[in-house]
């Protein structure tokens, strides 16, 4: 079995740097690769691994098969002054995100309150990046994203809809924003590759194998389907998360939608929701973030058994990134690998033979978070 001891921990500015040359050898601009760098390093520095450097050899092959556009022009199809339609470009995900995020910031920044409807893109990684754009400029956001239903209803035996990811996020004066970021099943699936190279089971309750039986192998839960948290709450909530993705969109929903993994030489057809409000316009910054403080120490000063500690959203990822930061990223010995045999076919040095005491960039516009 694979521990953490077997991890190689790695700078994070070192595999910045790593991964920006490695996006940019895939054809990407400097800054679009520096947009995806940030986005997969910060993922990892968060503890969100489910969702960072393990999806880089997928990313990569379609990249180079051009099954995804590594350099995207997100176009407005419809504009009503606070809401946008916009269309992806068949883009990488990390690229449409930003520039969905960016849109809902501008329109918010002009009324109150911006959404953008996107069609046309592809996996955007972990929800709460683009919460945390919006963020970092004193905007709440809500991002949600729709994905090839992998989840069955409950009691049901064929999937019906995604595990469609809610992220929220909001400004503090603490070291670190509300950030919540949640998909609708009872774990992302991500988690199943990282348990089945770890030589790992996983809890029963995860996932059914693909006859509707319940199954703690991973090999068989990537097979299989997800269930969902809660059961008809997370059912429910995710059919509303493709009305407001794909259904209103224009794009695609349902089992129109492609996995980046069953069909590997397929767009996705990924749709999002971005939303951005400015707190400040309905209350004034400083009576907000007051009003923030109240909130948090109310729920901060609640009674916890002895042995349990009140934790609030984005509270633990902080603290992770903070560690992480000072110990370095872990890479299990065989994502290593992988990521090293891509390297050298891509003609960029290997991660593992990088002096890690190199810092060769700073932070990037996602990473910079003092």
């Amino acid at each position: 079995m694979t521990t953490m001891n077997d991890a190689k921990r790695v700078n994070r500015d070192v595999l910045g740097g790593f991964l920006f040359k490695l996006f940019s050898s895939l054809g990407m601009t400097g800054e679009n690769a520096r947009t995806c760098a940030d986005a997969v390093v910060l993922t990892n520095l968060w503890g969100i691994d489910s969702h960072g450097i393990v999806r880089l050899p997928t990313y990569a092959r379609r990249l180079r098969e051009n099954v995804i556009n590594g350099n995207p022009k997100v176009r407005v199809l419809a504009d009503s002054g606070a809401l946008r339609i916009l269309d992806g470009d068949e883009g990488m995900g990390f690229l449409v995100g930003h520039e969905a995020m960016h849109q809902a910031m501008e329109m918010a920044g002009a009324h109150g309150i911006g959404m953008a409807s996107v069609r046309n893109s592809n996996h955007f990684g972990a929800a709460s990046l683009y919460a945390w754009q919006a963020v970092k400029e004193g905007f709440m956001a809500l991002v949600m994203s729709n994905v090839r239903p992998n989840m069955v209803a409950p009691g049901g035996a064929e999937p019906v809809t995604g595990n469609n990811p809610i992220a929220f996020g909001a400004p503090t004066r603490l070291g670190f924003p509300f950030l919540l970021d949640i998909s609708m099943s009872t774990v992302a699936g991500g988690k199943f590759f990282l348990a089945q190279s770890r030589e790992e089971k996983i809890p029963f309750g995860w996932a059914t194998d693909k006859d509707g039986k319940p199954t703690d192998d991973p090999g068989k839960a990537l097979e299989g389907f997800l269930l969902p948290i809660g059961g008809h709450k997370g059912f429910g909530l995710s059919l509303v998360v493709d009305l407001l993705c794909g259904v209103i969109s224009g794009g695609t929903f349902q089992h129109r939608i492609l996995s980046m993994y069953t069909s590997p030489d397929s767009t996705s057809g990924t749709c999002h929701m971005m939303l951005a409000l400015d707190p400040g316009v309905l209350l004034g910054e400083s009576a907000y973030l007051d009003r923030m403080d109240t909130f948090y120490r109310s729920i901060k000063s609640s009674p916890v058994r002895a042995e349990s500690c009140m934790y609030l959203p984005g509270e633990i990822e902080h603290a992770t990134m903070l560690r992480r930061e000072s110990d370095g990223i872990p890479v299990h010995d065989e994502l290593l690998r992988e990521i090293n045999c891509l390297a050298r076919d891509l003609g960029v040095e290997a991660l593992d033979t990088i002096d890690q005491t190199r810092a060769p960039r700073g932070p990037g516009r996602i990473l910079n978070h003092r």
